[in-house]
């Protein structure tokens, strides 16, 4: 039985710190939900490391102010932005059409909506699952050619699908995935879709690591970014997350510290031809135990057998097979 695999960084290293080693200069990144959060520290991490980015965003100008406030930290023009909605899997597809088949080093799919009232997408799905899966699923296969236009004999591309330790809150509920029949519950949503994430990571790999690709899942830690925008004060005190007055619990990270594990899987050499991990404080997470409930990976989003009834799911779900 192998060693958990590991890097020289911990939890609350800086993501400029993981990528500072790297000289990415002609390397293609793209970071969904790049225009706040961790999003834009793995953005702004990979472009002082000498990288092209793309900001995939849903509203334009925010990306837009996003690139050039990036750019005047990286002093040269590495960031654009561009539009991808991933609750419209038309956006999608067009979002894919004008990439093309231009190289892509790494795909880190990062956009994602936490505990949102019941809603659907324009597709019909419900809409965290949809969003943070469906749309991402999308996204990734319509990009393979890309990413496997960029590999070559000294790396691998790489797609990084970001997950939480919110997982453990699901299985995928394959009976009724989008809430048609079973009372909607904002947690146990989110749950399942952070497990489809982590079992995105797991099938993604299984099929393209023998072309050049390969996928892992990442849990970034416990960061106040917009990502909690549709919870209350009160709701995030009874979790304790922050405290009466507002202040975030110690152990938290910073934005730039939740980027450190996306940034470390798209650029760390102890991963070079390694996917299918689930991964955490910059090293491979162990399995999940009620001593330490807030790490770890549980075995329902590393199944074999759910990543590859979800992938099949998911290619009839967007009307897109290999």
């Amino acid at each position: 039985m192998r060693g958990l695999l590991s890097s020289r960084f911990g939890a609350f290293t800086p993501a400029r710190v993981v990528a500072g080693d790297h000289d990415l200069a002609g390397r293609n990144i793209i970071v969904t939900g790049g225009a706040s959060g961790i999003g834009l520290e793995t953005a702004r991490a990979l472009a002082l490391a000498g990288a092209d980015i793309m900001l995939a965003v849903r509203d334009r100008s925010a990306g837009e102010r996003a690139a050039v406030h990036i750019n005047e930290t990286v002093g040269s023009d590495r960031v654009v932005a561009g539009t991808l909605d991933l609750a419209s899997l038309s956006s999608v597809a067009a979002f894919v059409d004008a990439w093309g088949d231009q190289p892509l080093d790494v795909l880190i799919n990062n956009a994602g909506v936490m505990a949102c009232p019941l809603e659907y997408t324009s597709d019909d799905l419900e809409m965290q699952i949809g969003v943070n899966h469906f749309g991402h699923f999308l996204l990734s296969l319509g990009l393979a050619r890309a990413l496997m236009n960029a590999a070559d004999e000294d790396h691998a591309a790489r797609v990084v699908s970001l997950s939480s330790i919110g997982h453990r809150l699901s299985p995928i509920h394959f009976e009724d995935i989008h809430y048609r029949e079973r009372p909607y519950d904002k947690w146990e949503a989110y749950g399942q879709s952070k497990t489809a994430n982590a079992l995105f990571a797991v099938a993604f790999d299984e099929r393209f690591a023998e072309h050049g690709i390969n996928a892992n899942a990442v849990m970034p830690g416990g960061i106040m970014t917009p990502l909690q925008r549709h919870l209350t004060q009160e709701e995030m005190v009874a979790m304790g997350w922050i405290d009466e007055e507002g202040k975030v619990r110690e152990g938290f990270k910073t934005p730039e510290q939740g980027a450190s594990t996306s940034v470390w899987a798209a650029v760390g050499e102890e991963l070079e031809g390694v996917g299918g991990l689930y991964l955490e404080d910059c090293a491979e997470a162990p399995p999940w135990s009620p001593e330490h409930p807030n790490r770890g990976v549980m075995e329902h989003a590393q199944d074999p057998e759910a990543a590859e009834r979800l992938w099949i799911v998911s290619e009839e779900t967007v009307g897109m097979s290999l």
